[in-house]
């Protein structure tokens, strides 16, 4: 294991001009307020009002002055009263519009699940037709051309085109096939050609659409640390307020002028935050919504939360910043070594090989030498594992290996064989330094002793402008890694090219999850994507998992997000967009406490001015009357909620800057706006309010 830093943690980098654009918002339409409407009303019940301390305050305040302008009637009773309903109406259409759209896309995944019937394999290979409902996991089931896969599952036989735009949108078809970490199918998807064999993973109603279904309709939704954290904050000024406006009630008593009930129900609604207690619930499910839209499946909002703070970034090389389809492109024999005789030897140690690039090397040699692609009869198979880094094949008194030059070499050494020629050692050096993967070929007699025959050569292209997106990544203060089997050589030849900090080289399963470990113990959080069974116990130690839809059902079970494009790369917009949801969340709390100001200066001197008229200098905005005052900021407070439903879905714009540029843009933008929004606000509504009878 190699890890190396080359370049410093962080920099002053920009992002360049073609790198992608930030995260932008999502799609809103005025039409969704009108729809949800009905769930709003539904919300109303208190036992769902009761979830939310600020907004229960409202409910009860609400009832409370119902009752009292019944038995007292007045224009102003009554407007006060129909404001504070509309006020818990309103927040209630907030989550009930962010929920709508999650059911929307859950009613086309419901169509994505139907039944079918299944070609399930028996132990005697014989085959038998059964309902899909009937499979359970560990069952066998054939699925060919033009057949629904009745489950979720992985293939363990075959290869074949498969439609997965039913859960990923993208038309265009995907290839499954068995022993390699493309081998993960979900059921509800179409076989277009050829035949293969599914192993089922998940029991019925437990497949990967029906936890969809859970997710994107908020069902399954549990609130974060910081989002439970912040209602504590917003639970404890509402008991403080209450508090004190309970106290006035004697205080007035006492100084001769009792308070109307009413009007210090209103005080208190105007001056707890009800904006963003109204908003919190919408402001998480946008949240995941967004990543939906995304084509990201995040298995709850506290891996959505963390995105937005990590520190250290784990990316694998191959597909992630390579293109991924590492082929062989040459063959160098050892001093000595015919090439017809490597090419021969490097075609049987690969046979075993599940990987694209052991399959590739026997294309290239059947291609070029002559050779079929199928096994050697009576050989023994030595099957590719992360720790042996090697695979071969045992056959006619021979042990054939290929694999990684150090694990070749210690091998050739252990089986009593020569030094291994400097010539071999230059050609591996002179592959990684050009940036491909050299492996090498040796092969041991029965009489005794091992040789090194030559080595073979992959080829890897790395993905146009991912220096950009590395880039815009270190401007965010995040530390990339790049992962890979690779030997150091190549690893840095690659990481140069990319532009990662750092890169950790010849990695094993145990390597990345020791990584993530120390990154986490030194307190920063980390991010990784992965798609093989080996990165299972990576994903699962990282603060942010995200498996690709591609590979097995252990990375998937492993990871808190899934993405459905595969797309390694899209980590960086997981992290955008968790970025955007903290400052989503920064911002409408800064507005909500903000404007509470405006809401002071509106109805503490209305109803003390009476009292004190000193207080009568502090009615700058000069509204007409104690009561049209009072009204006009209930009516603000209602307003505001639907006003900025908008951005609580859409969230606010993030472009990648330090912490002190974006919390100085928050105080700039919603703090000061929070102040003097609601000033102009509340002086507009006065004008209309004060020409209601018994107002002005």
């Amino acid at each position: 294991m190699t890890l190396v830093n080359d370049r410093p943690t962080q920099s002053e980098a920009t992002p360049d001009a073609g790198a992608p654009a930030a995260v932008t918002s999502g799609y809103f339409s005025p039409k969704q307020l009108w729809t949800s409407l009905p769930g709003a009303f539904r919300k109303l019940d208190p036992r769902h009002q009761a979830r939310n301390p600020v907004m229960f305050v409202v409910l009860v305040g609400s009832v409370i002055t119902t009752i009292m302008a019944v038995v007292d009637p007045s224009v102003f009773s009554w407007l006060v009263t129909g404001w504070l309903w509309f006020t818990v109406l309103f927040a209630n259409l907030a989550e009930s519009v962010a929920e709508g759209r999650g059911k929307a896309q859950a009613a086309s995944l419901r169509n994505v699940k139907r039944d079918t019937l299944a070609n399930r394999r028996l132990p005697d290979g014989s085959v038998e037709s059964v309902a899909g409902t009937d499979l359970r996991v560990g069952d066998e089931v054939v699925v060919t051309a033009g057949e629904i896969i009745p489950g979720d599952g992985d293939v363990i036989d075959g290869i074949a085109s498969v439609d997965e735009s039913a859960i990923t949108g993208e038309s265009a078809p995907v290839v499954r096939e068995s022993g390699g970490d493309r081998s993960a199918v979900t059921g509800g998807t179409t076989v277009l050609s050829d035949r293969i064999v599914v192993k089922i993973t998940a029991a019925q109603g437990e497949t990967f659409v029906d936890r969809m279904i859970a997710l994107v309709e908020g069902a399954s939704r549990q609130k974060t640390p910081n989002e439970i954290a912040l209602n504590i904050l917003l639970a404890s000024l509402t008991i403080v307020f209450l508090l004190a406006v309970v106290a006035i009630g004697p205080m007035g008593i006492y100084a001769g002028s009792a308070q109307d009930p009413v009007k210090l129900i209103a005080l208190l609604v105007c001056l707890i935050p009800t904006t963003i207690g109204a908003l919190l619930s919408a402001i998480g499910i946008a949240g995941m919504d967004r990543l939906v839209q995304r084509n990201v499946l995040a298995m709850s909002g506290r891996a959505v939360e963390a995105a937005g703070d990590i520190d250290t970034l784990l990316m694998d090389k191959t597909g992630t910043i390579t293109f991924g389809n590492r082929r062989a492109t040459a063959l160098h024999p050892a001093p000595g070594i015919m090439l017809q005789e490597l090419a021969d030897a490097a075609r049987l140690s690969s046979l075993a090989d599940g990987t694209p690039e052991g399959r590739s090397i026997v294309e290239l040699v059947a291609r070029d030498f002559g050779g079929d692609m199928d096994a050697a009869a009576g050989g023994e198979f030595v099957p590719f594992t992360a720790q042996t880094r090697m695979s071969g094949l045992d056959v006619d008194g021979r042990q054939i290996r290929k694999g990684a030059s150090d694990s070749v070499f210690t091998w050739v050494r252990e089986q009593g064989g020569d030094a291994v020629d400097t010539a071999v050692r230059d050609s591996v050096e002179s592959v990684s330094e050009a940036g491909g993967t050299p492996l090498v070929v040796a092969v041991a007699e029965s009489a005794g002793g091992a040789r090194v025959l030559g080595v073979v050569e992959l080829s890897d292209v790395v993905k146009p402008h991912i220096a950009e997106r590395f880039a815009r990544l270190r401007a965010m203060g995040i530390r990339t890694v790049m992962v890979t089997g690779d030997n150091p050589l190549t690893a840095r030849a690659i990481a140069a090219e990319a532009g990662v900090d750092d890169f950790l080289a010849e990695a094993t399963p145990e390597d990345k999850l020791a990584l993530i470990r120390r990154e986490q113990n030194g307190g920063r959080l980390v991010a990784m994507t992965g798609d093989g069974t080996n990165d299972a116990p990576a994903l699962a130690q990282a603060d942010v998992g995200v498996a690709m839809n591609t590979g097995t059902s252990a990375a998937k079970e492993a990871g808190n997000m899934v993405d459905l494009d595969s797309d390694p790369t899209k980590l960086i917009e997981v992290v955008e967009v968790g970025k955007q949801l903290l400052i989503t969340r920064g911002a409408l709390t800064t507005f909500s406490l903000a404007n509470d100001l405006a809401k002071y200066f509106a109805i503490l001197p209305a109803m003390f001015s009476a009292l004190y008229p000193q207080l009568d200098t502090l009615n700058i905005m000069r509204l007409a009357t104690p009561q049209s005052a009072i009204v006009s900021a209930v009516v603000f407070n209602a307003l505001v909620i639907v006003a900025l439903i908008p951005l609580a879905l859409k969230g606010v714009r993030y472009t990648p800057s330090t912490a002190s540029k974006l919390l100085g843009r928050n105080l700039a933008v919603y703090g000061v706006g929070g102040v003097i929004s609601p000033f102009v606000g509340i002086w507009l509504i006065d004008l209309v309010v004060r020409l209601i009878p018994g107002m002005g």
